[in-house]
């Protein structure tokens, strides 16, 4: 493994210059203004901004007792956020000479590194595995490398499972003590950060949109609208380098229809028919005014997005069916519909008197707290 790091480092130098890996790749690679993490705490690992912002209730209930590390800038950006402990996990091999000994090291889902649990054992660290979960998707991959994962859950001390089948399948695997707690991350749902009045009439919101589904969604839309003209869409693109080619789609589809258009960035108000959110960190908020959330990412394969961020705000919820990344998100609620782009006119109508999104059961995070305070 360390020929591997060695013949790597050209690539990894390359790679460092790219702002996404700015930070993350000399930290963790070179260990680069990434110390070790103080010896005697309670160790929280996650990989990206979802699973470090699904920690937030954890680390607040420990404070200065616990440290974070991950994998990501995005996470990384989130735990300081969070966490006055925060660190990049450096590469594997890199641990022997990085890891101290703590309390206890509580990984969230599917972050299985070998050396991470046997060194966090070895050097006195409770051993816990939360939110874990092997999708249908990935099933098959685990129980080829079964050996390996055997190994891997003989170091981990108690799995806290998202489901009663991620359960069976763990312990097929060699995994022992575990209780199934939930998704985790549907105990932290967000809250507006700004409150904005609500338009008149019917608000659907498109959200995390990707190129490809943006026509298909406006073509729904002014279906739907003629049957509920009051009703006004918020479009709201996933990545803000779309900004411009999703403006100009929209005010040509406005012009056609005889729409009012409207850029978010131009006005902060919602009085047109027709408005773009160009801008970020808005989401929430929009979904506080919304009626009718269709959410990307799903009706082209990308792989979906969170669905249970609408729930605080009850509204009801439309997605593609290529999910797979959200499969465990949507199995955790009740009350989305799906369809693809050709039917979303006919389903936009049925969301008009369905149910708003809920979850499935209550999410309860007090048997991690519990196993952690033993240790503290």
């Amino acid at each position: 493994m360390g020929g591997a790091w060695l013949l790597s480092l050209p690539i990894l130098l390359i790679v460092s210059f790219k702002k996404k890996y700015r930070r993350s790749v000399p930290a963790r690679f070179f260990l680069w203004k990434n110390p070790p993490l103080p010896s005697g705490r309670l160790w929280f690992h996650a990989c990206s901004f979802g699973e470090t912002r699904a920690l937030a209730p954890l680390l607040e209930a420990f404070g200065d007792k616990a440290a974070l590390t991950v994998t990501t800038q995005t996470g990384f950006d989130a735990g300081t956020k969070l966490c006055p402990t925060v660190r990049y996990l450096p590469f594997e091999p890199l641990l022997w000479l990085w890891t101290r000994p703590q309390k206890a090291l509580v990984v969230m889902e599917a972050e299985l590194w070998y050396l991470l649990f046997h060194l966090a054992k070895r050097r006195g660290a409770r051993t816990m595995l939360i939110n874990a979960r092997i999708s249908d998707r990935s099933w098959g991959s685990y129980r080829r490398f079964a050996w390996l994962y055997r190994r891997i859950f003989a170091r981990i001390d108690d799995v806290f499972a998202q489901s009663e089948k991620d359960a069976e399948r763990l312990e097929a695997l060699g995994a022992e003590n575990v209780r199934v707690t939930g998704n985790i991350k549907l105990a932290n749902l967000p809250a507006a950060t700004r409150r904005y009045e609500k338009p008149e009439g019917l608000i659907v919101t498109a959200a995390s949109t990707h190129e490809g589904e943006e026509e298909g969604i406006l073509r729904a839309f002014t279906a739907f609208r003629r049957r509920h003209p009051e009703a006004k869409l918020l479009m709201v693109p996933r990545h803000p380098e779309r900004f411009e080619s999703v403006a100009k789609l929209c005010r040509s589809v406005a012009q056609k229809e005889g729409l009012r258009f409207g850029r978010w960035s131009e006005s902060r108000k919602l009085a047109e028919d027709l408005v773009l959110i160009d801008a970020m960190g808005e989401l929430v908020n929009l979904y506080a005014l919304s009626d009718i959330v269709v959410l990307g990412g799903a009706f082209v394969p990308v792989g979906g997005h969170n669905p249970a961020e609408v729930i605080p705000f009850g509204c009801r919820l439309i997605s593609g069916e290529e999910i797979f990344n959200q499969q465990a998100m949507f199995d955790a609620v009740e009350g989305a519909l799906f369809c693809d782009l050709p039917r979303l006119a006919q389903t936009l109508e049925s969301a008009v008197t369905a149910e708003p999104l809920r979850l499935k059961t209550p999410i309860s995070i007090d048997p991690i707290l519990e196993r952690l305070r033993d240790v503290v």
